[in-house]
């Protein structure tokens, strides 16, 4: 049995590395979703390695009664599929702070964070992604439990 352990760990890190394409340095763009009313971020992702990157974003809010904007940071590794297009799974959280004019009601919130999604990497420096990103935050009414976040990515590559 263990030397079965042994043989799966080694055959899954070498399809993980063999499966690796390049990250870009740096892609700027737009991720648009809906997760309890944000509904735009400002997307920044970093590379680290050949298959591991961060991502950073900034979201908003500007609703009837709800003013809002929230800051995610998440560790991302990235896995491709087939020519251009990757999959990828990770791992943050954040922080956040509103302000409900109806309820009178102001404070700030955090977050944990999870993210899978698919992406396509064009043959020119753009890349189209589509997430899922579960968020259990705590610390306030207006963000306590669990949001699912669906968004689509375009980011520009450089």
């Amino acid at each position: 049995m263990k030397k079965f352990m042994l043989f799966t760990t080694v055959l899954f890190g070498f399809m993980a590395s063999s499966f690796a394409q390049e990250i870009s340095t740096n892609a700027l763009g737009l991720r648009l979703g809906d997760s309890d009313g944000f509904g735009a971020e400002i997307s920044y992702q970093r590379h680290l390695s050949s298959n591991n990157r961060i991502e950073a974003d900034l979201g908003w809010r500007n609703s009837k009664h709800v003013d809002a904007f929230k800051l995610t940071a998440l560790y991302q590794w990235v896995w491709n599929l087939e020519g251009n297009f990757n999959w990828y799974a990770g791992v943050g959280g954040g922080l956040g702070s509103y302000d409900h004019s109806k309820a009178d009601v102001s404070g700030t919130f955090l977050f944990a964070a999870g993210d899978i999604g698919i992406e396509y990497d064009f043959d020119i420096p753009l890349i189209l992604s589509l997430d899922f990103r579960p968020e259990l935050g705590f610390t306030d009414e207006y963000r306590d439990g669990l949001d699912l976040d669906i968004a689509l990515g375009i980011r520009y590559q450089f």
